[in-house]
């Protein structure tokens, strides 16, 4: 196992238990959040569960386009239409076995590891303490959008990287690199590209209001005599 991985688990623990929250985060009491871990688990069982079961029934699709291919096709144009059809259901029901093959180890790894369910914890904890700051910092990176209006799986990524970049001092590259791999599973088919997008003007803005605290700084001079654009006249 990479050194990496159990920070990959609790990362994609803290994502789904996110996704359990209350309405008002505020509510949620310190006795709640291993429960949200838990919670989490259980919601990583289900989806390896219906995983299975969809796989199985694509299988069977191909399974019967191959037979019909063989039995019922009225010539050759139909018959390979037919195959083309079972080779797709074969690759889909493969793709979802492939996509659940990390799952058991997952389970496994949050069920015993107590420092994994600790650290998960602590993030949903500072995730949710600070999540007026975060959001503060996502919306001023999105372009005519608002957080709230985001994809919930969207913005707890968001949130994630955005949080281990600024509270734990997490290299921005690979924020964003763990970021759209949780998206490539978790969000939509251009989910990643969008996290990709956001995470860097984010990056970019901290780099800009850097440069410009250390330029008025160097010229000594204070926030409070730096004239606004409003008092240019």
């Amino acid at each position: 196992m990479q050194d990496r991985k159990p920070q990959q688990i609790a990362r994609e623990l803290v994502l789904l238990s996110l996704s359990q929250l209350p309405v008002n985060p505020k509510t949620l009491t310190e006795e709640q959040l291993p429960k949200l871990v838990l919670g989490a688990v259980r919601t990583l069982r289900a989806e390896v569960q219906d995983s299975l079961e969809n796989a199985k029934d694509d299988l069977k699709s191909s399974n019967e386009r191959l037979l019909t291919s063989e039995t019922r096709a009225a010539d050759l144009n139909t018959s390979r239409t037919m195959l083309k059809e079972a080779i797709e259901f074969t690759r889909i029901a493969i793709n979802k076995l492939g996509a659940t093959l990390d799952f058991p180890e997952l389970i496994q790894l949050a069920n015993q590891d107590k420092e994994l369910r600790e650290h998960t914890v602590r993030l949903v904890k500072k995730i949710t303490k600070e999540r007026q700051f975060i959001d503060e910092k996502i919306s001023a990176a999105l372009v005519d959008w608002q957080v709230k209006r985001l994809a919930q799986i969207d913005r707890d990524i968001l949130r994630i990287a955005v949080a281990e970049m600024e509270f734990y001092e997490m290299p921005s590259r690979i924020a964003i690199n763990e970021a759209v791999e949780l998206a490539k599973r978790y969000s939509g088919e251009d989910g990643h590209r969008f996290i990709n997008g956001v995470l860097r003007r984010v990056i970019e803005q901290e780099k800009a209001s850097s440069e410009h605290l250390s330029a008025n700084s160097v010229s000594g001079a204070s926030p409070e005599e730096i004239a606004s654009p409003e008092d240019i006249q």
